[in-house]
């Protein structure tokens, strides 16, 4: 698998790179700015790109908005976008197209190999990856919200999951349940969210996701 990897910091991006390559990618090229990042995408069409958020020049979301633009000129370009702090917004302008294959990871997942593996896999995947802390927040700016409040504490643990981008498979591994109960827990839930059922694990993150970001 081709990865386009886009990092400033010399040892954190010389990290990725070994981390990325001892799990069998193919890390073909490792940039430090908005311009080389956005040249590289261009030219090499990768399966992935793993991108900081902030990158030279400007250290804003420069590393952001080169993605972006990339996944304009390339619909459906697997992005993975890494964050050191929860920054809500870079989530939503990733999901506004409204389809998958991208990620928003803090930065501390990184030390976590096989999570960060597995985000970058799902997310090459056409799948999407959302870190456990933007789905915590979103969740207590609604937790008011009537549809929320009926959920059930198990119901909860579920849509959490769920929205970090989960299979019912994984799921079932992570609370020790069934696949069959966790099945049951996503219909109601998509019951009293008043969401249309899915079977597609892409579409319903992105149906919870667009739930939980509205309003």
């Amino acid at each position: 698998m081709r990865v386009v990897l886009a990092e400033d910091l010399f040892l954190l991006r010389d990290g990725l790179v070994r981390l990325l390559e001892a799990y069998d990618f193919e890390v073909v090229a490792a940039v430090e700015s908005g311009p080389e990042l956005t040249r590289a995408l261009a030219e090499l069409r990768p399966d992935v790109a793993v991108v900081d958020v902030r990158l030279p020049p400007s250290f804003t979301d420069e590393g952001l908005q080169c993605a972006l633009a990339a996944r304009k000129a390339v619909p459906g370009l697997p992005v993975l976008v890494l964050s050191q702090h929860v920054e809500q917004l870079y989530a939503q302008e990733l999901l506004a197209d409204g389809t998958g294959g991208v990620g928003y990871l803090l930065k501390d997942r990184v030390f976590d190999a096989e999570q960060f593996v597995d985000a970058v896999r799902r997310v090459a995947a056409g799948g999407t990856a959302m870190d456990p802390q933007v789905i915590s927040q979103l969740l207590s700016r609604r937790s008011q919200d009537a549809p929320l409040a009926r959920l059930t504490p198990r119901e909860r643990e579920v849509i959490e999951l769920m929205a970090e981008g989960r299979s019912n498979a994984a799921i079932a591994e992570r609370l020790a349940i069934t696949e069959r109960a966790v099945a049951k827990h996503t219909s109601n839930i998509f019951g009293k969210l008043g969401l249309a059922p899915s079977d597609d694990d892409n579409r319903r993150v992105l149906a919870v996701l667009a739930y939980l970001d509205r309003g």
